[in-house]
């Protein structure tokens, strides 16, 4: 038994942020049908790195999902969506907002099919308010929703993080949404609601104290490269070795051990120092200190003789550290997969671990429409009904 089993979902999404969150629910046992265009499908399946033609990004962002795919253009492809929705719980989907409308598949229509059925709506800017027709992808949501402000090097343009944020923070709003709808339903406190999540929004959400610090203070928070500002010590420092490690001696207890293990108690036992806003107020001084010791140690000797001091600190992964890392691999982190004609491969572990109904990994992300004879079948279509959707272009 999973955590979400007997739960359905239906997913019209592409890219990140709607298909990341089918996965997560999917992942905890949920059964995910993406619904996806003929011939193509998601143009996920063609991002970054291929294998044999096929998204090694789509294999992690589709595992466990069932792929239906289905002409939205035909009055007949409608009418299977709407066949699903009655017997689903959630609709996932990230279109512009009033497509879902277009196509006749509007939160009136669904909700009189299913008052029980949970609309997560994804978008750049939500569904109300003066940018919400605008187009809006998970990089313009961390330019406006803050992030991107405030990353990087202080005489540097703002940087990427790196990866997709902005979609996979909306993801995660989503599945959030979704599942406090779906409590409310199943514990029958009411019916299925729409959840209306902003790419924007939901970096915006993570943007800690930067909203009083603005409005009491006139403070704007500024790039700080490794550095975390107002609070100290906390920075990035280098090793002789020519690595880096962070360091967080932040907390009052905290900094006196890691003043004693660099050799400087003397910093660890002035007043002056005892409690952050004193520290912040000299964090030159203490970065400087702390440098002057890392510098001449290995990257291994500046953590061993941290962790001997509880004082947390670690070196910065890069993604061959992460799945070389024993941590990791005991944690399930890191899992054997095998793609479509044998090839191994590796796949990231699932999040969050549960104690009993802990999430699965049933099958990497599957080939176009590979379960659409299963889901019309379901639905109580004959062989002969869906070969003719077939020859008439509805479905795949």
């Amino acid at each position: 038994m999973t955590a979400l089993s007997g739960i359905r979902v239906i997913e019209i999404g592409t890219l990140i942020a709607a298909p990341f969150a089918a996965r997560l629910l999917g992942e905890f046992g949920a059964e995910v049908i993406k619904i996806e265009t003929l011939g193509q499908g998601d143009p996920l399946r063609k991002w970054r790195k291929l294998h044999e033609g096929t998204s090694l990004w789509w294999y992690l962002q589709s595992r466990n999902k069932k792929s239906l795919a289905l002409n939205l253009k035909s009055a007949e492809g409608i009418e299977i969506v709407k066949q699903l929705a009655e017997s689903a719980d959630v609709l996932i989907e990230n279109l512009r907002p009033g497509a879902l409308e277009k196509l006749g598949l509007g939160w009136d229509v669904l909700h009189a099919l299913n008052p029980k059925l949970t609309l997560v709506r994804i978008s750049g800017y939500g569904q109300s308010g003066p940018y919400r027709d605008r187009p809006g992808f998970g990089a313009i949501g961390e330019a406006m929703g803050g992030i991107r402000y405030t990353t990087g090097d202080p005489d540097s343009p703002p940087a990427r993080v790196g990866v997709s944020l902005g979609d996979s923070l909306a993801s995660m709003h989503a599945v959030m949404g979704a599942l406090m709808s779906l409590l409310r339903v199943k514990t029958g406190q009411g019916d299925g609601q729409v959840v209306d999540v902003s790419l924007a929004e939901s970096v915006f959400n993570v943007m800690e104290s930067l909203v009083p610090e603005y409005a009491m203070l006139g403070h704007v928070r500024e790039r700080s490269g490794g550095a975390l500002p107002g609070i100290a010590p906390s920075n990035t420092y280098p090793t002789a070795d020519g690595g880096y490690v962070v360091i967080a001696g932040n907390s009052d207890p905290i900094f006196k051990r890691l003043m004693n293990a660099i050799g400087r108690a003397d910093l660890g036992d002035d007043p002056a120092f005892a409690h952050n806003d004193g520290r912040a107020a000299q964090s030159d001084l203490l970065d400087g200190a702390i440098s002057a010791w890392s510098t001449q140690r290995p990257i291994e000797e500046v953590l061993r003789v941290l962790e001997a001091a509880e004082v947390p600190a670690g070196r910065i992964y890069s993604v061959a550290d992460i799945v070389a890392d024993p941590h990791y691999q005991a944690r399930g982190m890191i899992l054997d997969a095998q793609l479509p004609g044998g090839m191994e491969t590796k796949m990231p572990g699932v999040v969050p671990k549960l104690s009993e109904t802990p999430g699965v990994i049933n099958w990497q992300g599957p080939s176009l429409g590979q379960h659409t004879r299963d889901v019309l079948t379901e639905l109580g279509l004959s062989e002969r009904a869906i070969q003719r959707l077939k020859d008439e272009g509805i479905v795949q």
